[in-house]
């Protein structure tokens, strides 16, 4: 048997996966490896409050900011 990936408009998946039922094609789902899921996500960064003060700041900063006029 050949393997096969093909790509689905949403809202097509259930009428695909029953015509190929029909036809004989058995359909796999992808099984997550959680452990390297968890090993990703711990790779993750955590921002601390006094990480995000400068983006505040510069946030404060740019709203104040009054168009010129013309």
């Amino acid at each position: 048997m050949e393997k096969l990936i093909i790509n689905v408009p949403k809202g097509k998946s259930a009428l695909v996966k029953e015509l190929l039922k029909e036809l004989g094609v058995t359909i796999e789902q992808e099984k997550m490896d959680m452990e390297a899921y968890r090993e990703k996500i711990l790779k993750v960064g955590v921002w601390t409050d006094e990480d995000l003060k400068p983006i505040e700041e510069a946030r404060s900063h740019f709203n104040s900011l009054k168009p010129a006029q013309w």
